[in-house]
């Protein structure tokens, strides 16, 4: 979700809350759009983090430090010297502008008492942190913006501040019944963006919230719903029901996910999605977000090589099945040649010599059959030639049978391996992927290499019954969940037909509830193929059943007794164990 006015309200009432009367000890900025204040309270010592950059700006309170340059930006400098060991009197924001203002009070050369406002505006690339004084003139900012890039307002030191107006939006908080149903008078527009039009700080997700609230189709046209008046109350009481909570900082912190990947985030939980996770504090919530963010990017560029080589022998190798498939094809004919041979040998003392083609009947079904000749050779040594010809087919067809199944399960290994990488979530998970990768030839291992140690472990789930479920998040870790934590009489769950994880759930001599079925095969739904999918089939069966065939691949089993269940992917009702 976007760092909305609400997001923003949230931020300054935890500010408030837990730095007002604390002093500023140190200032440092690590970057050139970002500052990191060291804050000493009654009640400990707090880093607020605030930061400009016109990609991700940002404000919230952080546990880790930020290397700072050996030399401190001009920025910096001036910070120093007005808000070094100033008192922070408290923190405010206009209406619910996407504004942090930071009032501080401080001892000046002279030594007497003056106040200065530190503001940080988050409003993408247009972001800025601005240091006033107390007449609300500039005294510096972290970018300058002269009358040559802005025509709206000039950000440099000496004039005055003000927040540009460049679109009129209402505050939300000061809003009544009448004013809200005139604000959406002539909208010729959807609802949830009529809204987000009207009024400020209102993000799409948050204007979504308040018609899905209301029941009202966020699709439906703002003049649709003037028309109708018990829709246009219900989402009035709505808008109304979260302005109340902002003001009465009612703040309900989540992080939304999606395949354990962070989707979003709100201040307020919105209910719009099933996998989220609840926060105190707002300022925690950003850390971690953004945290899972980057680790996610940076696992997606680590495993662009690792995805690149699969790939490419993904696409190596369906073109050699279809080759090979073509092939096989033609090897069908092979029958027809036997027949030819063995229809000359039956006829050939009618066949007069120097024919092209010779009308024999076939005794197998009685009908006529033309056979092609070589006229420069005697029926025996044209059927001689037809058994030659059958025999290369014949071969061919059991070589290519061979080579064509063992291209399918080289393709279905691959496809198990971008499963892998699609499931993988730590470096560690990448480095078992590599291994596997260098193990079966896919890359050329290094000479004098040593192999690293492997530290990734299989995801391991416990059930509201006290079950564990054992998830393989490659091959390998398959077999080690499968073949090695696995007792016979454990329960083995897999997706139907697809590429995915091993899931185990030890059963230590207990009978399964029907929910751990399904729970479990939630799960083997959940990290295969079939993740995306609203539903899929997913076999289990006693894992004394499931055995691995000499030779195969890593994480290739057969089983041959088996139930099947349809369900709806996902992690349901379980606790990831560690």
């Amino acid at each position: 979700m976007a760092f909305d006015g609400i997001t923003v309200a949230a931020v300054t009432k935890e500010l408030n809350e837990k730095l007002s009367g604390g002093r500023v000890y140190k200032i440092a900025q690590p970057e050139a759009d970002a500052l990191l204040l060291t804050v000493k309270t009654a009640h400990g010592q707090y880093r607020l983090l605030l930061s400009a950059d016109a990609s991700l700006p940002l404000v919230y309170l952080t546990d880790s430090n930020k290397p700072s340059p050996m030399t401190a930006p001009n920025f910096c400098m001036v910070m120093r010297k007005h808000l070094q060991n100033a008192r922070i009197l408290g923190f405010s924001q206009p209406g619910l502008e996407r504004i942090i203002r930071m009032e501080v009070e401080h001892l000046d050369e002279m030594g007497d008492l003056c106040r200065k406002t530190l503001v940080t505006e988050i409003m993408g690339k247009h972001s800025n942190i601005i240091l006033t004084d107390s007449e609300e003139k500039i005294v510096d900012s972290i970018k300058r913006i002269s009358g040559m890039v802005s025509s709206v307002r000039e950000v440099l030191p000496g004039r005055p501040y003000f927040v540009p107006q460049t679109t009129e939006k209402a505050d939300p908080l000061l809003v009544v019944q009448e004013e809200f149903l005139g604000g959406l008078q002539g909208r010729n527009m959807p609802v949830d963006k009529a809204i987000m039009t009207c009024y400020m700080g209102i993000s799409p997700q948050m204007a979504s919230e308040m018609l899905r609230l209301s029941g009202v189709d966020s699709r439906m046209d703002a003049k649709a719903l003037l028309a109708e008046p018990e829709a246009l109350q219900k989402v009035w009481h709505s808008f109304a029901d979260i302005m109340k909570r902002v003001k009465c900082g009612e703040y309900s912190p989540c992080i939304y996910y999606e395949n354990e990947i962070p989707l979003e985030f709100a201040a307020i939980d919105t209910q719009m999605y099933a996998q989220k996770k609840a926060y105190d504090s707002i300022s925690a919530l950003l850390q971690n977000y953004y945290a899972e963010k980057e680790a996610v990017v940076r696992i997606r560029q680590r495993s662009t090589d690792l995805r690149r080589i699969v790939q490419t022998a993904v696409e190596r190798n369906a073109k050699k099945l279809e080759l090979q498939e073509k092939q096989l094809k033609d090897t069908q004919k092979r029958e027809k040649m036997r027949l030819y041979g063995e229809l000359l040998n039956a006829y050939g003392y009618q066949i007069p010599a120097g024919v092209k083609e010779y009308e024999a009947l076939n005794y197998h079904d009685n009908t006529t059959v033309k056979i092609p000749l070589d006229e420069t050779l005697s029926a025996s040594e044209n059927a001689k030639k037809y058994f030659e010809k059958y025999g290369k087919q014949k071969r061919t067809c059991e070589a290519l049978s061979r080579f064509v199944e063992e291209t399918k399960a080289e393709l279905a290994h691959l496809e198990s391996i971008q499963v892998a990488l699609d499931i993988a979530r730590k470096e560690e998970d990448l480095l078992q992927i590599r291994q596997e990768l260098t193990d079966c030839g896919f890359i050329r291992k290094k000479s004098g290499a040593k192999k690293e140690k492997v530290t990734s472990r299989p995801l391991h789930f416990v059930t509201e019954d006290g079950f564990h479920i054992y998830v393989g998040k490659n091959n390998y870790q398959n077999e080690e969940v499968t073949f090695q934590l696995a007792n016979g009489g454990d329960w083995w769950f897999h997706a139907r037909k697809l590429p995915g994880s091993h899931v185990v759930v030890r059963t230590e001599g207990r009978e399964l509830p029907d929910r751990v079925f399904e729970q479990a095969a939630a799960l083997a739904a959940y990290y295969s193929k079939a993740a995306d999918q609203e539903k899929a089939e997913v076999d289990y069966v006693k894992r004394k059943e499931v055995k691995k065939p000499a030779g195969a691949a890593p994480g290739f089993v057969v089983y041959y007794t088996n139930y099947s269940m349809v369900v709806k992917p996902g992690i349901v009702g379980l606790t990831q164990a560690d």
